[in-house]
């Protein structure tokens, strides 16, 4: 029955998320020379060390609208550059896009054959790239809501696909352990990256687009997502361990972390002005963090089970979020 699959799926989800991220050899964050215009941070991070957080409550947050968008668990959720509209990812094998003002559908995007586990625009806001578990990355205008193209080479579970900032590359991770790039334009792979021993989980390019060739050697738990800050400064990581860490990038150090979440933080997006993180979790909650303070600011209460992703509007004002009670929320 679908109520027994849904259990099954969620159930596995949590076992899956036990190892995502493990590097059996070394337990590193890489960040790994592509061209000598770009880096990709492979998004591999856990930290076990803990700090204690004197919390502070703020009402920054006080309403929510909810659409019930699609017939399964919904993967992630983006918001396009200009703010207008959002992309959705869902187990229905469908991506979605929505008018924000509106709340209304635009598109109803479907093609794969399998759990859609990524989608966002591109930095024009004109095309959407998404990932599945069929293994392929499609791409979509976002005007007409037609496929343009596939990308096909990977040979497991496409579990993210990000745009380069100029638009013109695309780079996933898979679990098939590559990381790979295309172009584009052409739908070609431009090169395949591989070194990893187990499921690639994230990976995306630096908000500069410079090259760095670096190693970080830690010890780790299992991180799920991991986000560059608007400057490039820093990174912050979510983990299984239930905690968020910021990092410097350059001297690969951990600068905080930031607890009070009850279970695996499941994903996390900085503020435009670097000043905010935003999470999200297994717990079923939202909650908003200072990053200089490394204090929790707002709790955010609504969804009825795992909340999965989350993100800012561009100007900061709204925050939406994506869950497995088949719903997309917009906070604002």
């Amino acid at each position: 029955t679908e109520i027994a699959t849904r259990i099954i799926l969620r159930n596995w989800s949590r076992t899956l998320c036990i190892r995502l991220g493990w590097i059996d050899e070394f337990n590193k964050m890489i960040a790994r020379y592509v061209s000598s215009k770009y880096i990709l941070l492979l998004l591999t991070i856990t930290y076990t060390h803990k700090y204690n957080i004197k919390k502070k409550r703020l009402n920054i947050i006080n309403y929510y609208k909810s659409f019930p968008v699609h017939s399964h668990n919904v993967k992630t959720v983006k918001f396009s550059p200009d703010g207008n509209e959002i992309v959705s990812s869902s187990y229905d094998k469908t991506v979605r896009i929505w008018d924000v003002a509106s709340g209304k559908a635009i598109h109803r995007l479907k093609g794969h054959s399998n759990w859609v586990t990524y989608a966002q625009f591109s930095p024009d806001s004109n095309i959407v790239v998404s990932c599945s578990g069929d293994e392929t990355i499609r791409l979509w205008d976002v005007k007409s809501g037609q496929k343009l193209r596939i990308l096909k080479g990977h040979s497991n579970v496409v579990a993210v696909a990000h745009f380069s900032p100029d638009g013109q590359i695309i780079v996933s991770g898979s679990w098939d352990e590559t990381i790979r790039l295309w172009n584009v334009y052409s739908g070609k792979e431009i090169k395949k990256l591989e070194g990893h021993s187990h499921w690639v989980n994230d990976v995306q390019f630096s908000p500069n687009g410079q090259t760095i060739n670096k190693y970080f050697a830690m010890a780790f738990d299992a991180v799920l997502k991991a986000q560059f800050s608007p400057d490039g400064f820093n990174i912050a990581s979510c983990s299984s361990d239930k905690t968020i860490i910021l990092w410097d990038m350059i001297i690969g150090k951990a600068l905080k972390i930031f607890e009070g979440h009850s279970n695996a933080v499941t994903d996390i997006h900085f503020s435009l002005d670097g000043q905010t993180i935003v999470s999200c979790s297994w717990d079923n909650t939202i909650r908003l963090w200072d990053v200089r303070s490394g204090q929790e600011v707002q709790k955010l209460e609504g969804h009825s089970d795992y909340v999965t992703g989350v993100d800012f509007s561009p100007d900061g004002n709204i925050i939406v979020s994506s869950s497995f009670d088949q719903t997309v929320r917009s906070w604002g």
